[in-house]
């Protein structure tokens, strides 16, 4: 036991914080690189080896694509990108751990392993495609921390040039980097830094996102559709709007808190606040004078509110407002405070008890492995789905060879009845995985249907097979109707499961 108790409380070297960082990060993308699940915006660019991310702003994510396939598109070779972009995190996370603690321990890399381990990141590794640029953009923004150079050139220059390839693969990423500035303050605050030396970096951040924000408005900003820029309609109570968008975060967080998972982040909680006790007098403790000492206090005091509302942070001022899981990344910041803040507080007890944080490491890693199966279970579904829907087209003559067949773009909750029981017990589960249609038309081609398309101008197209027409094919799933040469796919909504009794 004595042994296993050194083992965890001594000093590590860089070879064993990567190695330690490049098992945990592997092992928490297995399930989805298992599940093999083609992800939403997956299907079609795997279909066309599209792009398309230069409009989005995201014109390095591009680049990336072309580099690594040796091409104008962007075929699909999924999981090569995921697996250097883990071996690129694992790099990332342990410069940000010897950054933050010289002599680490087995605890202190517990501590940054967050920044992976971020529930709600699951939804942005779910993307065959964006996944491992979304994961780029964020060991960019760490490598953004944790540069360090004589030259006060290039210790403005090369941190600002990773905050814009950081913005071109992923702009949401900004919230981390902005994030973790916060926690550079507590760090130099705890660590007693000198004050000339923890305001200077104040300036330093805000030099470093400036020139970033201007190197990438003048490369890959230009590329953007002007409609993704639009903010708040500042004329119509935009602070109500606000307030709105920070709700419907809020709501979608605490689908998280769960059962199990509440106790133990409410375990975390307190450990934290204990921490920020022992940070605050730490704080008081520094020899320095009154007012430097209050404003150090009150500067650290606000980036507890600022870091929670850079969970989703930048998103919330724009008018088309997503609330999706992949725009949550600054949770994961959030996450790192509360560990960060644990640690000071378990450490001063006993130097084995920071080890205890991996519970909930241990937590969200089994809800990426229940994810995991979730995937597994959909695309078990869809493939099941693509073969009916194939089968039933390419068996009736008149839709094999209907000039276009529309289908329904039809939203319904319910479809995965085999996951009902895992969205029960983690409701987050649902709204990681946002998915409720049935089928897409990209998924077509697979079973070689190639006059199927997705309703967009007819949006109202297939509101005809409801007046008097009887449908062609009648199925548990969907209704296919045919009017001439054009055939209209409508699904139907599916009942929801309620107590299944064996």
């Amino acid at each position: 036991m004595g042994r296993l108790g050194d083992f965890f409380s001594r000093e590590l070297g860089r070879r064993q914080v990567w190695l330690f960082f490049l098992i945990a990060t592997l092992v928490y993308v297995f399930p989805l690189i298992l599940a093999d699940y083609p992800y939403i915006d997956d299907n079609w660019r795997s279909l066309s080896a599209g792009t398309a991310w230069a409009g989005q702003g995201r014109l390095f994510t591009e680049l990336f694509y072309n580099l690594l396939t040796f091409s104008d598109g962007a075929p699909n070779i999924f999981p090569l990108p995921l697996l250097i972009a883990t071996l690129a995190m694992a790099f990332a996370l342990t410069s940000l751990t010897f950054h933050y603690y010289p002599q680490p321990t087995m605890s202190c890399c517990l501590v940054l392993l967050p920044l992976w381990y971020n529930p709600f990141f699951l939804q942005n590794l779910s993307y065959q495609y964006d996944g491992a640029t979304i994961a780029m953009s964020l060991v960019a923004v760490i490598y953004a921390i944790t540069f360090r150079h004589p030259s006060r050139i290039l210790q403005w220059l090369v941190p600002a040039f990773l905050i814009a390839l950081a913005l071109g693969l992923y702009q949401v990423s900004l919230n981390v980097f902005l994030g973790l500035c916060c926690l550079e303050l507590l760090r130099g605050a705890n660590d007693k830094w000198a004050w000339r030396q923890w305001y200077e970096l104040i300036g330093w951040k805000i030099a470093q996102a400036g020139l970033g924000g201007l190197i990438y408005s003048v490369t890959a900003y230009p590329y953007m559709n002007q409609n993704r820029t639009l903010l708040l309609n500042w004329a119509a109570a935009p602070w109500l709007q606000l307030e709105t968008n920070i709700g419907r975060v809020l709501e979608k967080v605490m689908l998280l808190f769960h059962g199990g998972f509440a106790w133990v982040f409410t375990a975390l909680l307190l450990c934290a606040l204990v921490g920020s006790v022992r940070l605050a007098r730490n704080v008081m403790e520094r020899h320095d004078t009154g007012l430097r000492k209050i404003v150090m206090g009150l500067v650290c005091l606000l980036t507890v509110p600022v870091v929670t509302l850079l969970v989703s942070g930048t998103a919330l001022f724009f008018r088309d407002f997503n609330e999706g899981a992949r725009t949550l990344m600054g949770f994961a910041v959030l996450l790192v405070l509360l560990f960060y803040l644990s640690y000071l507080a378990l450490a001063f007890i006993h130097e084995r008890l920071p080890m205890l944080l991996a519970v909930p490491l241990l937590a969200m890693l089994s809800l990426s492995f229940a994810y995991g199966r979730v995937l597994t279970m959909q695309n078990t579904f869809a493939s099941s789905a693509l073969f009916s829907l194939g089968h039933d087209i390419s068996s009736h003559r008149q839709l094999r060879e209907a000039k276009r067949i529309y289908m329904a773009v039809s939203d319904f909750d319910h479809w995965l009845v085999a996951a009902s029981g895992s969205f029960k017990q983690m409701p987050v589960l649902r709204y990681l995985l946002n998915i409720d249609f049935f089928m897409l038309a990209e998924n077509l081609p697979k079973a070689g249907i190639t006059n199927v398309v997705a309703e967009r101008e007819r949006r109202n197209a297939t509101l005809v097979g409801y007046q008097n027409y009887p449908p062609l094919v009648e199925s548990q799933f969907y209704r296919i109707y045919l009017l001439g040469d054009y055939g209209f796919i409508v699904m139907k909504e599916p009942t929801p499961i309620t107590t299944l009794q064996w």
